[in-house]
């Protein structure tokens, strides 16, 4: 399975981006898709999954009523609209697909296949 993030870029606070995830190969094999992200000097934190047949879906607190992860199953790609920024939200953002198991839905190391990564920048 092959990711490919694109989207980033720079960002005035307030502003909005969306990322976007395509994935090829097998997807089958990777039933839920992430989006995680890792600011310079930081561990990678999750953002958000859900599953590519639909059902629930997970934010971290820190996005949540802001970001909004989507799907287009069509096109296998995968969506995170982002609102109301933040400059704490700049970071290097992956998209990120496996089939983790419950219990580490949030946990990077769960995730078999990642994207290259895309650059969001937000200014003050």
């Amino acid at each position: 399975v092959q990711l490919v993030e694109s989207g980033g870029g720079l960002v005035q606070a307030g502003g909005s981006l969306r990322l976007s995830c395509s994935a090829s190969g097998r997807t089958f094999r990777t039933p839920t898709a992430a989006w995680f992200r890792q600011a310079a000097g930081k561990g990678r934190e999750i953002v958000a999954n859900m599953r590519w047949s639909g059902g629930s879906t997970y934010y971290a607190d820190s996005v949540k009523g802001r970001f909004t992860i989507s799907r287009d199953n069509a096109k296998d790609t995968v969506y995170l609209q982002m609102n109301s920024l933040k400059p704490e939200d700049t970071a290097a953002y992956y998209c990120a697909a496996g089939s983790p198991s419950w219990s580490l839905l949030t946990t990077a190391r769960a995730y078999e296949f990642w994207g290259q990564g895309t650059q969001v920048t937000v200014s003050s």
